[in-house]
This record gives C-alpha cells, sequence and structure tokens, in this order.
C-alpha cells in the first residue's frame, strides 16, 4: 500500500493543532515527521486522507486519539545524565540541604521517557542519606508516562550512567530482555511520574528546590516561552534554582531569576 501524502492545507491543520496543544511550533521542514507519525493512524482507522483523520481527532469523539496523535508529534531524545554539569551542580546543592529537615524537592517539567527524573533519582539515592527527598516527573505525552514508570530502557540510553550507578540502581536484562536495563524497583518507588501539560495552567504541584526544563523551549515560539517559562518558576521556592539546556537562553524570556552558571538560574530570596 502506498503511503498517503499529506497536503498543504491538512499540514497546516496540524500545525496548528499541535501548537494549540502543547505550544509546539512545526516548521514546513516537519512534514515528512508529521506523515511519518501519523501515517499507521490513518491506516488502524481505515481512512484515505490526513484531512479525514484530523476531523476525527477534532470531532472530540475520540479523546484518546486526539492524546494518541499529541503523543506521537512531540519530540522526545532523551538519555540518562544528559547535560552532566547539570546533575554535578544538583549533587552539590543537594549535599547542603541535606542538613535540614524538610524534603528536597526536584521536579523534571518535560522528563520525557524518564531518563533525566531517574537520573536525579540515583544522585539523591547516593547523596541524601537520611534527608527526605521527592522527584516529579512530567510530560504532556502519556505514552511517555506510561514507558517511564515502567523504567525499562535500551543499554544504549544508559552509557553515561556512572559505573557505580549502573550497578547499584540498574538490573541487567536477560534472555528476551538482553541489551536492555531495568531501574531497580528501590529507585522506581522514589519517582512520581504524571501527565501534564506545559501550556495550559498548572495544577497545584507545590514548591520546588530545583526545577530541570532543558531542551524544551527550542519547540515554543517567544510568546510561548515566556508563558511556560513564567508557569515554572513560579514552583521554585526563593533561592531555588532553574536549569535550562545549554543551547537555550533566557534573554528576553524571564527576569524573574538570575544566571548564577551557563544554564544555570537562581530564584531571589
Amino acid at each position: 500500500m502506498q503511503p498517503v501524502a499529506i497536503t498543504a492545507a491538512e499540514f497546516a491543520q496540524f500545525q496548528k493543532f499541535i501548537f494549540e496543544a502543547a505550544g509546539i511550533t512545526l516548521s514546513d521542514a516537519k512534514k515528512a515527521l508529521v506523515t511519518g507519525r501519523l501515517g499507521k493512524r490513518l491506516a488502524a482507522h481505515g481512512l484515505e486522507s490526513f484531512g479525514a483523520y484530523f476531523k476525527l481527532i477534532a470531532s472530540g469523539q475520540q479523546p484518546q486519539e486526539m492524546q494518541t496523535a499529541v503523543d506521537l508529534l512531540t519530540t522526545n531524545e532523551t538519555y540518562f545524565f544528559r547535560e552532566i554539569k547539570h546533575f554535578e551542580f544538583m549533587r552539590a546543592q543537594a549535599l547542603v540541604a541535606r542538613s535540614r529537615p524538610e524534603p528536597y524537592r526536584v521536579w523534571s517539567a518535560a522528563s520525557s521517557s524518564g531518563e533525566e527524573a531517574y537520573s536525579m533519582a540515583m544522585v539523591l539515592m547516593d547523596c541524601m542519606q537520611t534527608t527526605p527527598w521527592e522527584i516529579l516527573g512530567t510530560d504532556i505525552s502519556t505514552r511517555m508516562i506510561e514507558g517511564a514508570r515502567r523504567g525499562l530502557f535500551s543499554m544504549e540510553r544508559g552509557r553515561h550512567i556512572p559505573p557505580e550507578y549502573l550497578r547499584r540502581f540498574c538490573r541487567k536484562g536477560t534472555g528476551n530482555y538482553d541489551g536492555m536495563l531495568l531501574v531497580d524497583r528501590s529507585l522506581r518507588s522514589k519517582v512520581l511520574f504524571r501527565h501534564l501539560n506545559l501550556n495550559a495552567a498548572l495544577p497545584q504541584l507545590g514548591q520546588f528546590d530545583l526545577v530541570f526544563l532543558r531542551n524544551v523551549m527550542i519547540y515554543f515560539n517567544q510568546d510561548t516561552k515566556r508563558d511556560v517559562v513564567a508557569r515554572v518558576i513560579s514552583t521554585l521556592k526563593p533561592g531555588g534554582y532553574f536549569c535550562i539546556g545549554h543551547s537555550e537562553s533566557l534573554n528576553d524570556i524571564s527576569s524573574a531569576v538570575r544566571m548564577v552558571a551557563p544554564s544555570i538560574y537562581q530564584k531571589p530570596l
């Protein structure tokens, strides 16, 4: 069966759809991505055009299919201990915080399939001793959240895990799971994953000592960046820290935090 082509008008519909749903701006260069990722959904529903598929998700009659489309159009590229300096910074802050009685709270605000949140958990499990700590991982993709909760990853994604952490916190897959690693149950139980759209009003999440919002803003336009960053920073405790991707910047985005190191910002006390 020949793959179905997407027209310019149909592509424009999906550009508008994903912007309104997730604040993500799809350039015209992403037409092949949209065709490839959504093409199988046309076949699954016996549809002959992307326009017909758009009508299906826009009708509201199948809300789960709308979420499936959002999941498929959300780019998720991550691995354990990506941009290691942020985790080194986190460890230093956690070592200071472990002298206090209240929990040290961290949020992985675009956690994708979970590698970032589990990397955080390895650091905190290693250094916090008896001080309580909490990690929240959120993502707009329900498919990513479900995978994150399982904690099963390819060994390739774990290539940057420090050897000691790999031994302590991961289990090597065998048989059908050869080439995979499973995050140990003791670590999985310490991370709460939940579905959340950063492009909408946030639910009550409490206040955090540290938030990672990394390598996400590149998909947003300027106005959306300002709105999302403002929402996320509002959850930071005074004196809390905010980490973005090394290729990103808060110039003309927010003055509510000050840079303390490249890609690391602090909310004033």
